[in-house]
């Protein structure tokens, strides 16, 4: 029989090369689908790999996806590192894309430049205050942050419809449950002309480096690392676990809602109930894809934006559902954390003698 047996010493080169090697178990099984359902392989890898960056555009279009992505999952990292499982980042997003709606919502022709710095603090004091929960039901009640986290993302569903429906909705809108389009002096500044690229994409990479700092040159960081791979030691060094699980849940709320307010004062432009777009589970696939590291980060965030763009056209132009995204995302997740078992664990045949003499 077979049986799983740990390995005295984890590899270090294939403890960073097994996001590759699961990109590329990822494309096989792709070719694979592709040919299953009737379609030209080469041309669906094509679709997903390639015409998302053969032109300028299309550039722009994949870090338009990647910047929320990335935003997420860097909050999500200091989540993870710190063993806080926040499974709820989709939800915090939500409430700081409402949040944010709701500070563009108050402007007029004759609002100045400053909506947008207050758009964006709206949005990282949504998130925050959506993740605070999570945290408050943890720290005073123990409950589980998991299920808390997720539970709290269909509230802000509900929240998120019941404005566009209700209060909020656009009385001009021809019954669609959408605000009004908000106006062009909270649109988030453009990088380049002819482009939807916004300073979201210089936040987004300025928080990578600004992570780095905190994880690897702060004594905070340590600490949050420390107590969550070591409790115990952790608490022997005077580390309090309880300020470790605010600040995790606190940053990454924030980051998501600051994700959100770019979207909907970026792309979006008014709230829809169609602002939840699956970024907060899909950047728990770009934390871990980037082995929880502000590089590799950045790196799986546009792996994963290929994949949201690939996953379009393949409708369009292939004929096949957009939910081969989400096909995609979950084959990656899966063939990353059977490459991870076997960095852990190696595979032996025990045979079936001991079995049989035990009888």
């Amino acid at each position: 029989m077979l049986k799983l047996e740990a390995r005295p010493q984890a590899s270090r080169l294939w403890t960073y090369g097994s996001p590759l090697l699961a990109l590329a178990v990822t494309v096989l099984l792709g070719v694979a689908l592709f040919a299953a359902l009737g379609k030209d392989p080469v041309r669906g890898l094509q679709v997903f790999f390639w015409e998302p960056i053969k032109t300028q555009y299309a550039v722009g279009e994949l870090m338009v996806k990647a910047t929320p992505l990335l935003l997420i999952a860097l909050g999500l990292a200091v989540c993870f590192r710190s063993n806080v499982w926040n499974i709820g980042a989709e939800g915090q997003f939500v409430i700081g894309a409402v949040a944010a709606g709701g500070m563009a919502l108050l402007a007029d022709k004759a609002t100045g430049p400053w909506i947008v710095p207050a758009i964006l603090v709206a949005g990282v004091v949504g998130g925050m205050v959506w993740a605070g929960f999570t945290a408050l039901l943890r720290d005073k009640f123990n409950a589980n942050e998991i299920l808390v986290s997720l539970m709290l993302v269909y509230v802000a569903t509900l929240v998120l419809g019941y404005l566009v429906y209700g209060p909020w909705k656009d009385p001009m809108g021809y019954n669609f449950p959408q605000t009004k389009m908000f106006e062009r002096v909270t649109q988030m500044p453009r990088l380049f002309q002819g482009s939807r690229v916004s300073i979201g994409l210089v936040l987004a990479l300025a928080g990578a480096a600004a992570l780095w700092v905190f994880l690897f040159r702060t004594r905070a960081g340590f600490a949050q690392q420390v107590g969550g791979l070591a409790p115990a030691a952790a608490r022997y060094a005077g580390f309090s676990s309880r300020r470790a699980l605010w600040t995790a849940l606190l940053i990454s709320g924030g980051a998501a809602g600051l994700a959100g307010a770019l979207e909907v004062a970026g792309p979006i432009g008014q709230l829809t109930p169609y602002v939840p777009a699956g970024y907060g589970f899909a950047a728990i696939i770009v934390a871990f894809v980037g082995r929880l590291h502000p590089v590799g980060m950045v790196f799986s965030a546009v792996l994963m934006s290929m994949f949201y763009i690939g996953g379009e056209l393949a409708q369009s132009r292939l004929g096949l559902p957009k939910s081969l995204t989400g096909v995609f995302q979950g084959l990656l997740l899966f063939t990353l954390l059977a490459c991870d078992t076997l960095i852990a664990y190696r595979v032996r045949w025990t045979g079936a003698t001991s079995q049989g003499s035990a009888a």
